[in-house]
């Protein structure tokens, strides 16, 4: 993005967690898997997604690398772009563990991360999103757009909410992961929504629409855990 633009959003500072802390971040995979295995995950999106050995992803928000690391194994390229350098390092070793070599790390994020190859078959973002504002959202959804080849793919993971009984919801989510994970997930659940960005369906339906983008499937679960597979016009 324009770096004359003195008001650019800052997305390097951290919201909620603050995983520029490599203690913080040498705990996220242990402290995830009491509520999920991302690399099952990971492997079922890819599926999904039916990438191949030809194609190149950008991977905003790749965390400690778990999903890169998959994509790595079946795709050409992967582009693990993060705004915390202690989360590069972590997932550079968990790569280096894996023996592959074809991610590029890249310390960036939405706004900043500028892509100088040709345009790629996906782009990924797995609860990340949540840490833009709404204006900013929509900035980013274009960014990516123009990132991606005709007829790309994106797919987004986050904490998306449905209107209708969106407290509720919220409440029934952050009491089940106090019981999956006990206090310190109750209080990272609770610092997600009272501090973060994480915004309605219908927001962000019209933001992917705006950007450039047909959704091909949306699912939110329990109203509050959006997944969207979507497809650039």
């Amino acid at each position: 993005m324009n770096n004359r633009i003195t008001w650019l959003y800052n997305e390097f500072n951290q919201v909620g967690k603050d995983y520029s802390m490599p203690d913080e971040v040498a705990q996220y995979d242990a402290r995830h898997a009491d509520f999920r295995d991302v690399e099952q995950e990971s492997i079922a999106v890819l599926d999904a997604l039916g990438l191949g050995k030809n194609d190149v992803v950008i991977d905003f928000g790749s965390g400690t690398g778990t999903f890169a690391v998959q994509a790595a194994l079946r795709c050409a390229t992967v582009h693990a772009v993060d705004v915390s350098q202690a989360m590069l390092d972590n997932a550079k070793d968990k790569a280096e563990q894996a023996g592959v070599s074809n991610i590029a790390f890249h310390l960036g994020g939405f706004l900043t991360y500028e892509h100088d190859g040709p345009a790629v078959d996906c782009v990924v973002t797995t609860f990340a999103f949540h840490h833009l504002p709404d204006f900013w959202k929509g900035i980013a959804l274009h960014r990516m757009n123009h990132m991606l080849k005709p007829g790309g793919r994106l797919f987004m993971h986050d904490a998306i909410i449905e209107e209708n009984q969106a407290i509720e919801n919220i409440a029934a989510l952050i009491e089940k992961l106090a019981s999956a994970g006990g206090n310190f997930l109750q209080e990272d659940a609770e610092a997600h929504f009272r501090e973060e960005f994480s915004t309605y369906d219908w927001i962000m339906d019209g933001l992917l629409s705006r950007a450039g983008f047909v959704v091909e499937s949306k699912n939110i679960q329990d109203g509050v855990l959006g997944t969207y597979y979507c497809r650039k016009q």
